[in-house]
C-alpha cells in the first residue's frame, strides 16, 4: 500500500506532538536559564531555533556563562554531539536507498534523541516525509518554549522549575516503553543499556569519564551488540 506524502507528515507530526510538549516544558527552562545568564530573547530564540539540541545548548551556556574561549566551546559542542554522528548512520540505513541527498540532509537537521527513537520504531522504511512531520512539531515547541521562558524571566517559583527540568527523562520513558512491550529484542536492548550506564557511573576509572563520551560508547557496545546478536532482516518501504 503506497502512502501519500501528506499522510506520512499528518503520522510524523502526531507521533511527535508528545516530544513536542515536553520539548517546549524544557526548553522553557533553557529559557530562564538564558535569561539568568543576561542573554536577550532574541538570541535565546534563535539559538533554540538553529540547533535543537538541549545537552549541548545547556552547555554551550555554561561556557557562555564562563566566557570560555570559542575553541573550547566548539570542542565541547563535538563532544556532546557526537552521538548524532551514530543517529544518523542509523538512520541513513532506515531511510529508502532512493531517498536523495537533499532530502537526507534536511532529515539530519531534525535529529534529536526522541525523533530519532520514534523513526526508529517506523516499520519498514523510513520516508523523510514523516521525519519532516516530526520536525514541523517539535521545532517550534522547542523554540516557542524558549521565546516563553525568556521572556518570562524569573516568574515561576524554583519548585516547577525543577519539575520541568526532568519532564525530558518522561519523554524517553515514553518513547521506549511501547516498543519494548511489543519486541523482547528491544527490550533486552534497553535494560542492557541501563545496566551498561549504570556501571558507567558506579565503577572506578569509567565513572571518570564525561557524560558525552559515556553515551557514545555505551551506544557503540549496545548498538554492535544488537546488530550481531540480533540482526534486522532488511525491509523495504513501499
Amino acid at each position: 500500500m503506497v502512502v501519500s506524502k501528506i499522510e506520512l507528515w499528518k503520522k510524523g507530526f502526531k507521533d511527535a506532538i508528545p516530544i513536542g510538549l515536553g520539548y517546549f516544558a524544557v526548553s522553557l527552562t533553557f529559557g530562564l536559564q538564558c535569561g539568568i545568564a543576561e542573554l536577550g530573547i532574541f538570541e535565546a530564540t534563535l539559538l533554540s531555533f538553529s540547533n535543537l539540541t538541549s545537552a549541548g545548548q545547556f552547555g554551550g551556556l555554561e561556557l557562555i556563562v564562563a566566557q570560555a574561549s570559542y575553541f573550547e566551546m566548539a570542542f565541547t559542542q563535538f563532544i556532546l554531539n557526537l552521538r548524532y554522528v551514530l543517529m544518523s548512520t542509523a538512520l541513513s540505513q532506515k531511510l529508502d536507498s532512493k531517498t536523495s541527498i537533499p532530502h537526507r540532509m534536511l532529515v539530519s537537521h531534525g535529529i534529536t534523541d526522541e525523533i530519532f527513537g520514534i523513526s526508529m520504531a517506523v516499520k519498514g522504511k523510513l520516508a523523510p516525509y514523516y521525519s519532516y512531520g516530526a520536525m514541523s512539531c517539535a521545532i517550534p515547541c522547542w523554540t516557542l518554549g524558549t521565546l516563553t521562558g525568556a521572556s518570562i524571566g524569573n516568574i515561576l517559583p524554583p519548585d516547577i522549575l525543577n519539575a520541568l527540568s526532568i519532564a525530558i527523562y518522561g519523554m524517553f520513558i515514553a518513547i521506549i516503553i511501547p516498543p519494548a512491550k511489543q519486541n523482547k529484542t528491544i527490550l533486552f536492548v534497553v535494560i542492557l543499556s541501563m545496566v551498561t550506564s549504570l556501571l558507567f557511573e558506579v565503577l572506578p576509572v569509567l565513572n571518570l569519564i564525561s557524560s558525552g563520551f559515556k553515551i557514545i560508547v555505551v551506544t557503540i557496545i549496545i548498538a554492535s551488540l544488537a546488530a550481531y546478536f540480533f540482526p534486522v532482516q532488511e525491509d523495504t518501504y513501499e
